[in-house]
Formats: C-alpha cells, structure tokens, sequence
C-alpha cells in the first residue's frame, strides 16, 4: 500500500513555524476571553469578536491575488460541518476556561494534538513513524502531570474542554480533507459567519439575561448583555485580531503540512499560558507545572529535531519511514 508522499522540506518548516506562531497569538485570545468572562455574556464577546476577526480576514481577502473571488465553493456541506465543530470546541473550551486557572485549562486542552495524530493516521492515512509517537507520548505525559488527576481539575469544566478538544482536532481533519479546493482565508471567512450568525441568534434570544445564573459554568453563557466601557476595549481588540491571526496561521500550516508533523508545535500556548497566569493573573507553577512543561517542550522540539534529520536524509536516501 502506498503511503501519502511527505511534503518537501521547506513546506514543512513553514508549516512549524505557522504552527508555533498561530499557538503564541491564540494564547492571546485564551488571556482576553478570561479577563472579559467575570463581566460579559459569551455570545456579546464572540460577536464583538467575529467582527473584528471578520474585517480582518476581509482585509486579506481583499489585498490577495484572487481576492473575493475565492470564496466561491461548491462544499458548503463540508463547511456548515466545519464550523458547527469550531463553534462547539470555542463555546465549551471558553464554558470552562471560564471558571479554571488558565493554566489548568490549556493543559486539558492540549490532548487534542493526540487526538490530531489518532486521526491524521486512521483517518488520512498519514504516514506516522515510532519517534513522533514516542515524543507525542511524551508531551501528553506532561500534559497528565499539568492536569494533576485528584488534585480537583477533573471537574465538569474540565470535561468541556475535553469536548473542545476533540472538537478541535476534527476541526482540523477537515481542514485537511478542505485543503484542495479552499484557501485558509475562505475556511476562516466561514467560520466568522458562523460565530456571527449563531452568536447574533443567541444575543436577540438571551441577551435580556433572564436565563442567568448568578455562578457556575452557565452564568457565562447567559449573563444579559452590557455596553463595554472603553477599558475594556483592549479585550476586545486583543480577541478578535488574534483569532482571526492565529486562525490564518493555523489553517495555512495544517492545509500545507502533515497534521500529525504540526501537532506536537501547537504545545507553544503551553508556556505562553503559564506566562499570562504569572503576568496578568499572579498564578506562578510549583514545581511540578514546570516539570510538565519541560516534558511538554521538549517533546515539540525533539520533534522538531527528528523532522530535520530526517529531511536531510531524504536527500541522500529513500525515506526510511522511521520518523
């Protein structure tokens, strides 16, 4: 049996490098989506967001080569399925970063990668060598170790963010299965639409608040909508450019690169989380959150590592499969 042909090498890098940049920007949006929860219904922060994100992707749609004309698509089944999983991974991942540190959260978070390799090698078909398995293992070791099973995360917010996670890494199947016929700009352009439409509905059904719940993980979600004072503008702002900024880096690097290469990378918001606990929310890790994030690092950059070396061997030999 035939196995899908590796993408060159300078592909590849790019893809890893979209890959950490679009998880550093993102972990931006995960800082402003927690300073806005205590005050804000969801549904006002991811409208405000998807238009902000929407003139953005609009923007590079605009200046590109083929401009609006891309957005034709004949694959409006696969899309409608796309963004209902992206809204469902967004509502349930903000559901409980909502009421979890920061940190804890991004770490449940991060079993999605596995789940990205699962799928990428059952479902496309994804050439997946012992080493990139071992190294994912070995994140998800530090990801366990973060997670601290009995220390009270295993909780219902937790349990969202398993749900985002799964979310998220068929989310990003599709984008693979997309990747022929649609740019990253026209992935991101729909599911702006959908938060926008979904979020609106939510807003003109439950904005007066008279589902609201004075604590727990629904109060986000129902709490009535308030006009944003100016200093909270900042949030706002921060939110809406670095989904649709990350979202662009993301989609690109898993249209172009094996989902399963790009995976492990996306554990960069790993630090990028313990560093806007410490700055912005005085949570500093002890000792055992540095120790899962040193597993979590250094299984990304053995990775990184492996992928290089091996690229190099493909030069001057046959791709031995043993990546």
């Amino acid at each position: 049996m035939t196995t899908p042909a590796s993408p060159p090498p300078q592909a590849s890098l790019t893809g890893i490098l979209l890959a950490l940049g679009g998880a550093a920007v993102l972990s931006v949006n995960d800082l402003a989506i927690k300073a806005l929860s205590g005050s804000y219904a969801l549904h006002q922060v991811i409208l405000i967001r998807a238009f902000i994100g929407m003139a953005l992707v609009l923007a590079v749609i605009k200046v590109s080569g083929t401009g609006f004309a891309q957005l034709r698509t004949r694959r409006w089944r696969e899309h409608l399925f796309r963004v209902s999983i992206v809204m469902v991974s967004n509502v349930s991942y903000f559901l409980g970063l909502a009421v979890m540190p920061l940190a804890d959260a991004v770490a449940v978070a991060f079993v999605s990668p596995l789940f990205v390799t699962l799928m990428s090698a059952l479902i496309l078909g994804e050439p997946v060598g012992p080493r990139r398995w071992g190294a994912v293992a070995v994140g998800m070791i530090g990801v366990l170790i973060m997670l601290r099973p009995g220390a009270g995360v295993i909780q219902p917010a937790a349990i969202l963010v398993l749900i985002s996670a799964f979310c998220y890494a068929s989310s990003h199947m599709m984008t693979r299965r997309m990747r022929d016929t649609e740019s990253a700009m026209t992935l991101n352009f729909f599911v702006q639409v959908g938060f926008i439409v979904v979020s609106g509905t939510m807003g003109l059904m439950f904005g007066d608040g008279r589902l609201a719940q004075d604590d727990g993980l629904f109060a986000f979600l129902f709490r009535p909508w308030v006009a944003p004072p100016l200093a909270d503008g900042w949030a706002f702002v921060a939110t809406g450019l670095a989904v649709g900024i990350g979202g662009l880096m993301m989609s690109q690097a898993y249209r172009t690169t094996e989902a399963a290469l790009i995976a492990p990378f996306e554990y960069a918001g790993m630090p990028m989380a313990i560093f806007w606990g410490v700055v912005i929310f005085g949570t500093w890790p002890d000792l055992t959150g540095w120790a899962g994030i040193a597993l979590i690092c250094g299984a990304g950059l053995y990775t990184l590592w492996r992928e290089t070396r091996h690229r190099k061997e493909v030069d001057v030999a046959a791709p031995s499969g043993d990546l």
